[in-house]
């Protein structure tokens, strides 16, 4: 690196005093970083190799140069998805988190500076300045690792941009660096993926021991976020988001918040057609009966966020909710596509993108072209769950940049079937209506949900992800997070709340067609107010309002579809064994909320919850502007007439 480079940055001493004696990698280009994955070798294969004391090399990962991009394959099947406990904290700040000394039983201070020696013998090293967040709000920030984690860095700068070497300013000061040793979770933790957050004063350290960008150029990124937010008393929400055009020329935005595998990337997507170009709405698991439905025409998505939303107190207007995208590239599981045909657009974008592209757990062979439905097995005749490719944004068609109002906030969420013989909480229908403080209970318990695709987990059943579904990427105390979401839904009343289901509506298997009928329902309707609308009070308060009928394109959608308990298989009784199942987790999850810092509307709302409340009492909680009347519903929750109700 040259020196006047070099004087540009303001680092910390230890990093200052690495560099100086350090042969530096700054990039001035993608194709720079791509070349760099492969170690600048000739070849189109190049190997991950680290001298690990007690071990000897281990192959972390191969990097194949593709026509289309690089196709990298890690060599253990446990690193090709992000470990939900890989985080750990190592300062002794405020933090609802595991802390380093607790779980390993020895101080960080010894391991950072072991990590610091070792970067220090390192021959070469890579650094890559970004800006966290985004190049106009974002902060500054630094990726710092060994010259082989070439695809690692060129991953980083797809997912968060990167400052070329030429545009660095003058006094880049990161506000966060990443720190990549990847033989270090060999050495200390016995193979484990570990990302250690160290936040110091105006600095928030960060010791990535893996090279899945998952838990740290993407996740750890976003704790960063979060952190920052946290101080200053804003969110990065976990969210995507679409601008939905109508055939009739209306117009609406949805954000669509959810732990991983919830619908987000689904939600700025177009729907998946059947060969004749129906719609599967689903398929009974016992009866195998099929429903369909017909769609002439699609509304056209002008997709805003995939995955991370910016919600910063200078974009909010005090009405409607305004986001932003934090990120530069998108993070794309693309399991669900396993034979051409199955999501044109963005197997075109892969297929012949604009620039190299970056594919993880893909069946890449030298000097051909990658092809997104040929993922890495994990074990003759098991493919791996969650391949992925990063898309950077603008190779996205019709991605909006600029800040965007909200008119409606949609929770996802992953269900398993459910009968009369096997409840579950698969009870939730198409899609339904929630008024603010059901809202914001839901994104306190934030259910991970059904056969969750994207982290590793031995735990069976329904399982929180957390606070606004973004708690494993926080680093922060949850009743913080928990004001924080509660201020912003008061903030911003003119935007609306649904809840929506994938994988199963009851006893029918769905994948993400129920969420795509709601998408094309919603943006027709045009009024988003849902002021007046044929709805029906759930049997089960937490899940609001569900729809009385659906009607699109002319065609009316089976009622069962959007009550549970009108289903043959279900009935009163499965639905009320699986309300029953619901509302035990939720009490058992909002408890750890009740601490003295929490805002006292959300303890009202939280206590609501565990007095078994009405639906009726969660509206009156928090009042919505607009003038509105109540209407007294027969105990059974079921009307048949139009509600004007206060949401």
């Amino acid at each position: 690196m040259e020196k006047s480079i070099f004087k540009k940055l303001v680092l910390p001493d230890e990093l200052s005093a690495i560099l100086e004696s350090k042969e530096v990698i700054l990039a001035e280009s993608r194709e720079d970083l791509i070349d760099l994955s492969l170690g600048r070798i000739n070849g189109n294969i190049y190997e991950v190799v680290y001298d690990t004391p007690g071990i000897g090399k281990v192959i972390e990962a191969t990097v194949v140069r593709c026509k289309n991009g690089i196709s990298v394959n890690y060599t253990d099947p446990y690193l090709r998805r992000r470990d939900p406990d890989c985080m750990v904290i190592a300062d002794d700040r405020p933090t609802d988190k595991p802390k380093f000394v607790d779980r390993y039983g020895f101080p960080f201070d010894g391991l950072r500076k072991e990590t610091f020696d070792w970067l220090d013998q390192q021959e070469e090293l890579i650094i890559v300045p970004f800006m966290a967040g985004g190049e106009e709000s974002g902060y500054p920030a630094l990726m710092v690792g060994p010259a082989n984690a070439g695809f690692f860095a060129a991953g980083l700068a797809d997912l968060q941009g990167f400052i070329p070497r030429s545009k660095i300013t003058f006094e880049f000061k990161p506000r966060a660096i990443i720190y990549v040793a990847p033989p270090f979770r060999h050495t200390h933790f016995a193979g484990k993926q570990v990302v250690v957050h160290n936040r110091l004063h105006k600095m928030h350290e960060m010791f990535a021991y893996n090279l899945y960008p998952g838990p740290s150029a993407k996740k750890g990124v976003y704790g960063v976020l979060l952190n920052i937010g946290e101080e200053e008393g804003w969110t990065t929400l976990h969210a995507s988001a679409v601008k939905v055009i109508t055939p009739y020329e209306n117009d609406f935005t949805i954000m669509h918040e959810g732990a991983s595998g919830g619908g987000k990337s689904e939600m700025t997507a177009a729907s998946h057609r059947e060969p004749d170009g129906r719609l599967l709405l689903g398929v009974n698991i016992k009866s195998k009966e099929k429903y369909y439905i017909e769609i002439k025409e699609e509304s056209e998505l002008h997709p805003v966020t995939d995955d991370m939303a910016l919600a910063l107190p200078s974009l909010q207007n005090n009405k409607k909710l305004v986001i932003k995208d934090a990120e530069y590239g998108w993070f794309l599981r693309i399991n669900h596509i396993t034979q051409y045909g199955t999501d044109p657009e963005i197997e075109r974008a892969t297929i012949h993108p604009k620039e190299p592209l970056v594919f993880l757990s893909m069946d890449g062979k030298p000097d051909s072209t990658c092809l997104i439905w040929e993922h890495t097995l994990d074990a003759p005749g098991k493919p791996c769950p969650n391949p992925r490719v990063i898309l950077p944004r603008k190779s996205v068609e019709n991605t909006i940049d600029e800040p965007v109002e909200i008119d409606i906030r949609s929770f996802g969420i992953r269900t398993p079937p459910c009968t009369r013989e096997n409840p579950s909480y698969g009870i939730i229908g198409i899609f339904h209506i929630l008024p603010p403080a059901l809202a914001w209970l839901w994104r306190l318990v934030a259910p991970r949900g059904h056969a969750n695709p994207s982290v590793t987990s031995t735990t069976g059943g329904m399982v929180s992800e957390g606070v606004g579904s973004y708690w494993p990427f926080a680093t922060g105390l949850m009743v913080d997070q928990a004001n924080i979401l509660l201020d912003q839904i008061l903030n911003t009343p003119l935007t609306r709340y649904i809840l929506i289901p994938n994988q199963y509506i009851g006893a029918y298997k769905v994948g993400f067609s129920g969420q795509w009928i709601a998408r094309e329902y919603l943006s027709r309707r045009g009024n988003v107010s849902f002021k007046k609308e044929p709805l029906v009070a759930s049997r089960c308060p937490l899940l609001g309002y569900a729809l009385e009928s659906l009607k699109i394109d002319g065609q009316i959608v089976p009622k069962h579809f959007l009550q549970i308990d009108q289903q043959k298989d279900n009935g009163v009784e499965g639905f009320d064994a699986g309300a029953a199942i619901l509302t035990e987790f939720f009490k058992k999850e909002l408890e750890q909320y009740l601490v003295p810092d929490l805002h006292p509307l959300g303890r009202k709302i939280i206590e609501t919850c565990l007095n078994d409340g009405t639906l009726q009492d969660y509206v009156d909680l928090i009042q919505h502007p607009l003038e509105t009347k109540k209407v007294e519903t027969p105990l059974d929750g079921r009307i048949n007439e139009t509600m004007e109700v206060n949401l």
